[in-house]
């Protein structure tokens, strides 16, 4: 009780990239710029896909939850990185960190199990099209976005609670940016070999299993397109999952880049670079890659932009 009371009282000084003044600068603009781009880009799917009937598919309800978890994820980290970037003060509350931290590695967690629904929903449509649409009824499309959800908020809870039970004997300089697992388990004044162990074991779980069941589909999918006749059928069915791939493809490769190499292998400095990128650019890219590679969603944009602007004119 006196370990949470004190740190309550003295929260965290996020260390960030304080010992680079002049990247300070750089780095703010480039939180900002991408920041910006998340939430613009990722509430535009959004929109469009609850807009356009045309998009009222199993397809983009779920590109709509992961743009969802998208805007969620880095607004959890941004404006409190912006805060500290520019603020003399680069502090975060004891309660800040622990909301900050529940929060992204929930958010983060149901993305790893999204991704995976994505690429089953992409081997039905193509494997087994004319069923798709049976198999994928909006009942089911609700129930695997339930389970990505609740499967990323069960292992935070666990895993963020058991990260915080480890006494930190005052030390409370966060060599980072963000509250994240392995900056918190550095200030930990005990031995935490047994929560590495949960952590790769949980790393393995998300970032290792997802990935294999992808694999896996895209496997039995590239068959499936192999033997498909018509130019523009198989010109489409590449398109949509191409998309998809390239999206788990930079998610998956910084996440396990992150958290399944050794701990030594890598200095502070290029875990916060990992960090930034997986935190602020990944959110960037999806919308950017679904849209300049999905034909339906660049259609979905022109009609609205278009009935959009005959209403002004009118």
């Amino acid at each position: 009780m006196e370990r949470a009371n004190d740190s309550s009282l003295m929260g965290f000084i996020l260390l960030g990239f304080s010992d680079h003044p002049r990247l300070e600068a750089a780095v703010f603009v480039f939180v900002l710029f991408f920041y910006l781009l998340t939430l613009v880009g990722n509430l535009a799917i959004i929109i469009l896909s609850y807009l356009n009937p045309l998009l009222h598919t199993p397809m983009y309800f779920f590109l709509s939850n992961l743009s969802l978890l998208d805007v969620c994820f880095t607004t959890s980290l941004a404006p409190q990185t912006l805060v500290n970037l520019r603020g003399p003060e680069k502090t975060i509350t004891y309660g800040g960190c622990v909301v900050q931290l529940y929060i992204s590695l929930a958010l983060g967690s149901t993305e790893c199990i999204l991704l995976a629904v994505m690429a089953l929903d992409r081997y039905i449509a193509v494997c087994k099209p004319l069923h798709y649409v049976t198999i994928m009824n909006p009942r089911l499309c609700q129930q695997l976005a339930s389970v990505s959800w609740l499967s990323g908020l069960a292992n935070s809870l666990i895993h963020a609670t058991f990260t915080l039970q480890l006494p930190l004997c005052g030390n409370h300089r966060l060599d980072h940016f963000i509250c994240e697992v392995p900056a918190l388990l550095k200030l930990a004044c005990v031995d935490t070999t047994v929560n590495e162990l949960v952590l790769f074991v949980v790393s393995v779980l998300f970032l290792l299993i997802p990935p294999a069941l992808i694999l896996i589909s895209y496997g039995f999918i590239s068959q499936a397109v192999l033997k498909i006749k018509s130019v523009e059928a198989r010109h489409k069915a590449c398109s949509t999952c191409s998309s998809h791939l390239t999206v788990v493809i930079i998610f998956y490769g910084t996440i396990i880049y992150m958290y399944l190499q050794p701990r030594n292998s890598y200095t502070q400095d290029q875990g916060k670079f990992i960090s930034l990128f997986y935190t602020m650019v990944t959110p960037t890219l999806n919308p950017i890659i679904y849209t300049l590679r999905n034909k339906d969603m660049k259609v979905a944009l022109k009609t609205v932009l278009s009935k959009k602007l005959c209403s002004l004119q009118t």
